[in-house]
C-alpha cells in the first residue's frame, strides 16, 4: 500500500515544487499546494455530497421495506434494489466518490513526508544514499524515525552536502539546498519536530493549533450539516478522539506534517461550506423533486391523444340507456304512490 500511496505521492509532488518555487517558501507552497488540491477535488466532494442527500432522500422508504420484508431477507434486497434502480441511486456511489479524495489525501501526506523523493524528485539513488548518511551520522541517526528520515536529511542538508558531492548530481545538489533554505514560515522552522524544541521554538503551536482547528472544524460540520444529534455512540467518541491523535502525531513529527494538516483542515471547513450553500441535502432533494415533476409532466405532453368514434358513440348509446332505466325507475316509483 505504501507503495501506492508514494506513487500518488510522487505526481502529487510536481505541483508542491512548482508552488515552491513560485514563492520560495515551503509553508506559502503547502497553503498554495492544498488549495489547488481542494479545488482539484472538488468534483468528487459534489458527487459525495449528491450521493449523501440521494442517500437521506431515500431513507423513509428504506424503512418501510425493513419493516415489511425485514423477516425475508431475499424480497427485502429484491425490494431494496428495485428502490435504488427507481430513485437512479448507486448503492456503490458513495464508496467510489470516497475513494478518490482518500487516494488524493494519503498521496499528499506522502509527498509532505519524503520530500527528497516526492516533492524534489531527486534520483532514488541518490536518496537512498542522502537517507543512509543521515542514519548513519553519530549523535544524529539515533534521534531520526525512520519514517521521517528524508526531512530530516532537508533539514541537515547544509551542513553535510560537501559529503554527499560525489553520491548525488550536481543538479539534485543544487535543488535540495535551494529546498532546504525555504522552511523557515513566520519565525517558525517547519523542519523541526515540536517534542524536544523548546518553548521558545513557538513550535508547540503545531500540535496545538491541530488540536483546535480539528475539534472546530468537526463541530462546526455537524452543526452546519444538521448530523449532530445523529452522531452516536462509536462515531461520536471518534469525532473527539481524532483531533487528539492529529495532535501527538504532530507533536511528535517535523513541523511540515503538522502544518499541512492545519491547512487542509481549514480549507476542509470551508469547502464544506461551499457545499452546504448549493449541494446540502435540502437542496439536493428539493432539486430532485422538481425534475421528477418536470419528467412526469413532459411524459404527459408526449401523450398522444387518439380518437375513436365508435368508442364515443358506444359511450354515448351506454349512457342514454342508464338515463332511460333511470327514468322508468322513478317513474314506476311515482305510479305506486
Amino acid at each position: 500500500m505504501t507503495g501506492i500511496f508514494n506513487f500518488f505521492g510522487n505526481i502529487l509532488g510536481y505541483i508542491l515544487w512548482a508552488a515552491f518555487l513560485l514563492v520560495k517558501n515551503y509553508g506559502i507552497a503547502i497553503v498554495i499546494f492544498t488549495f489547488i488540491l481542494k479545488i482539484i477535488m472538488f468534483p468528487f466532494s459534489i458527487k459525495q455530497q449528491k450521493s449523501m442527500a440521494s442517500n437521506a432522500r431515500v431513507q423513509a422508504k428504506m424503512a418501510e421495506i425493513r419493516k415489511k420484508y425485514g423477516n425475508d431477507k431475499v424480497k427485502f434486497n429484491e425490494e431494496t434494489a428495485k428502490l435504488y434502480e427507481k430513485e437512479g441511486i448507486s448503492p456503490t456511489s458513495g464508496c467510489l466518490t470516497s475513494l478518490a479524495p482518500m487516494l488524493f489525501m494519503l498521496g499528499v501526506y506522502y509527498s509532505v513526508i519524503n520530500p527528497l523523493a516526492n516533492t524534489v524528485h531527486v534520483a532514488s539513488e541518490s536518496v537512498t544514499k542522502i537517507v543512509d548518511y543521515v542514519v548513519k551520522l553519530p549523535g544524529v541517526g539515533s534521534k531520526v524515525a525512520t519514517f521521517y528520515s528524508q526531512i530530516e536529511a532537508v533539514k541537515i542538508f547544509p551542513q553535510i552536502k560537501q559529503y554527499l558531492a560525489s553520491d548525488v548530481s550536481a543538479s539534485d545538489m543544487a535543488n535540495i539546498d535551494k529546498f532546504s533554505s525555504g522552511f523557515n514560515f513566520l519565525g517558525l522552522d517547519l523542519l523541526s519536530t515540536p517534542n524536544g524544541s523548546g518553548f521558545k521554538s513557538m513550535l508547540w503551536i503545531i500540535p496545538v493549533l491541530c488540536l483546535v482547528s480539528s475539534w472546530l472544524a468537526s463541530y462546526f460540520q455537524m452543526k452546519i450539516t444538521g448530523t449532530a444529534s445523529k452522531t452516536q455512540g462509536c462515531m461520536k467518541y471518534m469525532i473527539l478522539l481524532m483531533p487528539l491523535l492529529s495532535a501527538y502525531i504532530a507533536y511528535n513529527a517535523p513541523a511540515a506534517v503538522g502544518f499541512y494538516w492545519i491547512v487542509s483542515t481549514v480549507l476542509g471547513f470551508v469547502t464544506t461550506i461551499v457545499l452546504q450553500r448549493w449541494y446540502s441535502a435540502a437542496i439536493m432533494e428539493a432539486k430532485a423533486e422538481a425534475q421528477r415533476v418536470a419528467l412526469l409532466e413532459e411524459e404527459e405532453k408526449n401523450v398522444k391523444f387518439y380518437y375513436n368514434p365508435k368508442l364515443f358513440e358506444t359511450n354515448t348509446q351506454e349512457n342514454a340507456n342508464t338515463n332511460k332505466k333511470s327514468n322508468k325507475t322513478n317513474g314506476n316509483k311515482k305510479g305506486k304512490k
